[in-house]
């Protein structure tokens, strides 16, 4: 019985050590967020080119709330995250924040996307923000789903190519 408590205190004894290296890293990590951050929109500008929205400059909205004669900023842009709406836009302090979102650019360039509507027209200001402005304002949000973008990314094309594989396999299945 000895060994086996002894085996159980030395687990216990790793438990201890993993915990507070856990603590040590994570805390370097938190150090270094705005870093890690720039570093992934960085690499990540190829793909947003490919699977990144068209977001709404401005439009007009008829009576049932649909938009016509919309216009959509040039650069592709995914969203990161929301925030409860600022009060008013930098731009014009006379204009409402209906919603707010982080969104990063094409261009791997952090905006927060600012909505407003005077009930007939609905138009945007990008703001731009830095990594940590984005961080303190969406919090680690905006990590996790510029990670899950890119993940989701990568299965939709893991998915493709063993479709495809399938399909050359139905088609020609001598080779």
């Amino acid at each position: 019985m000895d060994e086996i408590e002894a085996g159980f205190n030395k687990m216990l004894e790793k438990v201890s050590q993993y915990e507070k290296k856990e603590a040590d890293l994570s805390d370097q990590v938190r150090k270094a967020d705005a870093e890690l951050l720039s570093r992934m929109a960085e690499l990540t500008i190829p793909v947003i080119v490919k699977i990144g929205l068209n977001m709404l400059d401005k439009g007009k909205q008829d009576t049932k709330g649909e938009l016509y004669d919309s216009v959509f900023y040039p650069k592709k842009m995914i969203v990161l995250g929301k925030a409860e709406a600022a009060a008013f836009r930098p731009d014009d302090i006379s204009k409402k924040v209906t919603d707010q979102f982080c969104v990063l650019s094409e261009e791997g360039k952090f905006y927060e996307m600012m909505y407003s509507s005077d009930g007939f027209i609905v138009d945007s200001y990008l703001n731009p923000v830095t990594a940590q402005e984005a961080l303190s304002i969406y919090g680690f949000e905006v990590i996790f789903m510029l990670y899950r973008a890119i993940h989701d990314y990568v299965q939709g094309h893991e998915k493709l190519v063993e479709s495809l594989e399938k399909t050359i396999e139905f088609v020609f299945p001598d080779k």
